[in-house]
C-alpha cells in the first residue's frame, strides 16, 4: 500500500460545493477496492465501478431494494398512465453539488444523453421519448408495452444540465461523451448524491466528502469522508484490512475467506452472485470459430466445475448459460458439458484435429481470480490442440482492448443491468449494431437474427409465463450453438472492521449504498 500511496499524481479539478457537515456525519471510511472508477462520466462506461460511483455521487430516480423491489429516490412517486407510459413525480428542493436546483429539465438532459451513450443506448432502446409536464412531473414513453420500465429507471441518475452544458475554454462541448478519452465530464462531476468528489488521483487515491445539502435527511448514514484506495493485489488488500490500514474492502478473494473469519476484529459478508463470467470467441478474427462444432469443442474442453472448485475455492457456481437461478430465462435443463474426448471428436469432425493458434486476453484486476481463470482455460484448450497466446492486463488498460476486440478469445463478466435475462443477450450475443448499441459487448461478433428476434418479442410480452418460455428458449439455442463459453456465476464477498456496519447496505447488484452506511 505504501508503494501505491507514494505514486501520487496531480489532482484534477472537480466541481465541488462548500461542505458544512451536519452533526451526525462525523465518521471517516477508508475503503480499498481492486480498482477505482476509470472516469467520472457515468455515461462513458457501463461497469460495476461506474455504478458504484453513480450511487455515491448521484441518485437514481428509483433504486433496487434487497428483495429486488423498488424504492423512490429522486422520483417521489410514479403511476402507469397506459401500457406505454409511466408518469413520475420528482422530489422538490433537491440540489446538485454545484448548488443548482434539480428539476425535470435535468431528467430530460440525462435521458437524451443516455440515448447517445454507446454503453447505455441499448438499455434505453425500448423508450420512444420523454414528456416534460412541469418542473417536477414527467412521463417516460416506450414504443411498445415494456415490462421492465422501472428496472431501466434505476439507471437514470440525473445529471446537472446547467453544469454540463456549454463549452470548455478550448471550445469543447461539456456534454460530450468521450470513450477512454479526456472530456469535461470525465474530469468534473456535479450530482445530487450523498458524496462530493473532493480529489482524484487516477489509480492511486480518491476522496469523497459528504454533501452538506444532501436531500435525504432520513438516511442513517453518518460517514463524513471516504478515502478510496485501489489495491489490485488480493493479499495486499486483505492485509490492509487485517492490519487496520483500511476499514472496508471488496472483493474478498476466495482464498482469504477463512483468514478474515478468524480475525476477531473483522466482519465477513457473503452473498450468492448473479454476475456471469464467460469467454467470447471472435468469429471475425478466427475463421475456425465460425464453425459451430469448433465452438462446441471449446465449450466441451473447458472444465467449469474444476475452475469453480480449484481456482474459485467453491466460491462460484458453475454455469452452462447466462441466466442465474431466479431469472426468467434460467433453463434448468442446461448443464456444464466438460468432456475432452467429445471436444477432440468435434475438432476432428470440423477438420481441425491438428488445432490452431489463437490469442486470448483477460483482465487481471476486474473479476475474482480473472487472470488465473484465463491461465487455466488456456491450459485446457491445449488438450484439443488449440495453442493460446495469453495476455492479461489491468482493468484500465483492458477495456480499450476489449472495445477494439483485440483478442481472439476475451474474458468478460456481466451483471444484468435490469436484473433480467434479456439484458445479457442484448449486450453480449446480439448481432453488433453501433447505431442501436445492440451487441455492444459482443466481442465474439456472434450473430443469430432469429435469436435476437425472439428476445425482442419477449421484451414486449407482459405475460410472465410466455416471456419466461421465450427467454428459456433463447438460452437453449445459444447453448446448442455454443455462442460463448460460460464459466460461472461469481459469488460476492465484502469485509470490514466490526464497527463498520456494511450488511444493511449490501446488495446482489454489488454497489453498496454507502450514503446509508453507519460506523459505530
Amino acid at each position: 500500500m505504501k508503494k501505491l500511496l507514494a505514486a501520487l499524481v496531480g489532482t484534477m479539478a472537480l466541481a465541488t460545493a462548500p461542505v458544512a457537515l451536519s452533526a451526525e456525519a462525523t465518521k471517516e471510511l477508508k475503503m480499498a477496492y481492486d480498482a477505482d472508477p476509470v472516469t467520472l462520466d457515468i455515461h462513458e462506461q457501463l461497469s460495476g465501478g461506474i455504478l458504484q460511483l453513480s450511487h455515491m455521487s448521484f441518485d437514481p430516480l428509483v433504486r433496487w431494494t434487497k428483495d429486488l423491489g423498488f424504492e423512490g429516490r429522486l422520483a417521489e412517486s410514479w403511476e402507469r398512465v397506459d401500457d406505454k407510459t409511466m408518469r413520475f413525480k420528482l422530489r422538490e428542493g433537491v440540489k446538485f453539488h454545484s448548488g443548482n436546483e434539480f428539476t425535470t429539465k435535468d431528467v430530460k438532459f440525462t435521458y437524451d444523453r443516455l440515448k447517445e451513450s454507446q454503453d447505455f443506448k441499448a438499455i434505453f432502446q425500448p423508450f420512444s421519448g420523454i414528456n416534460v409536464i412541469d418542473d417536477y412531473t414527467f412521463e417516460l414513453v416506450t414504443s411498445e408495452p415494456f415490462p421492465l420500465l422501472l428496472n431501466t429507471a434505476t439507471y437514470i441518475f440525473p445529471l446537472d444540465s446547467q453544469f454540463y452544458s456549454g463549452e470548455t475554454a478550448d471550445g469543447k462541448k461539456k456534454s460530450a461523451i468521450v470513450k477512454h478519452g479526456n472530456s469535461f465530464a470525465s474530469d468534473n462531476l456535479s450530482g445530487t448524491g450523498p458524496f462530493v468528489v473532493k480529489s482524484r488521483q487516477q489509480g492511486v487515491r480518491m476522496e469523497f466528502e459528504r454533501f452538506s445539502d444532501y436531500w435525504d435527511e432520513e438516511s442513517p448514514g453518518n460517514v463524513k469522508k471516504i478515502v478510496l484506495t485501489p489495491i489490485k493485489e488480493n493479499n495486499t488488500r486483505v492485509s490492509a484490512l487485517l492490519s487496520g490500514g483500511v476499514d472496508f474492502i471488496a472483493p474478498v478473494p476466495p482464498t482469504d475467506l477463512d483468514r478474515i473469519k478468524r480475525d476477531k476484529n473483522s466482519e465477513l459478508v457473503t452473498m450468492s452472485g448473479t454476475r456471469i463470467i464467460l469467454f467470447h470467441m471472435n468469429q471475425e478474427r478466427v475463421e475456425a470459430f465460425k464453425n459451430p462444432k469448433v465452438r462446441q469443442a471449446v465449450a466441451y474442453a473447458i472444465n467449469q466445475e474444476g475452475i469453480a472448485a480449484k481456482i474459485m475455492k467453491g466460491f462460484a457456481t458453475p454455469a452452462a448459460q447466462m441466466s442465474p437461478t431466479g431469472y426468467q430465462g434460467h433453463n434448468e435443463s442446461l448443464k456444464p458439458r466438460y468432456d475432452v474426448k467429445k471436444a477432440q471428436q468435434l475438432m476432428k469432425e470440423a477438420g481441425y484435429e491438428d488445432g490452431f493458434t489463437i490469442t486470448m486476453m483477460a483482465p487481471n484486476n476486474r473479476y475474482v481470480n480473472d487472470d488465473k481463470i484465463a491461465q487455466a482455460a488456456a491450459a485446457m484448450l491445449a488438450r484439443i490442440n488449440i495453442k493460446v497466446d495469453l495476455k492479461t492486463l489491468p482493468k484500465a488498460q483492458y477495456w480499450p482492448e476489449y472495445d477494439n476486440r483485440s483478442g481472439d478469445m476475451m474474458l468478460i463478466g456481466w451483471h444484468a443491468d435490469t436484473e433480467d435475462s434479456a439484458n445479457f443477450f442484448e449486450f453480449l450475443t446480439f448481432c453488433p449494431e453501433a447505431g442501436s448499441g445492440a451487441g455492444q459487448y459482443n466481442a465474439g461478433n456472434y450473430c443469430n437474427p432469429e435469436i435476437d428476434a425472439l428476445v425482442a418479442k419477449a421484451n414486449v410480452e407482459t405475460d410472465i409465463e410466455k416471456r419466461t418460455a421465450m427467454l428459456q428458449e433463447v438460452e437453449k439455442r445459444l447453448y446448442d450453438d455454443a455462442a460463448f463459453v460460460p464459466l460461472h456465476w461469481q459469488d460476492l464477498a465484502w469485509a470490514s472492521k466490526k464497527n463498520v456496519k456494511i450488511e444493511p447496505i449490501l446488495n446482489v447488484m454489488n454497489f453498496p449504498f454507502l450514503g446509508d452506511l453507519v460506523i459505530e
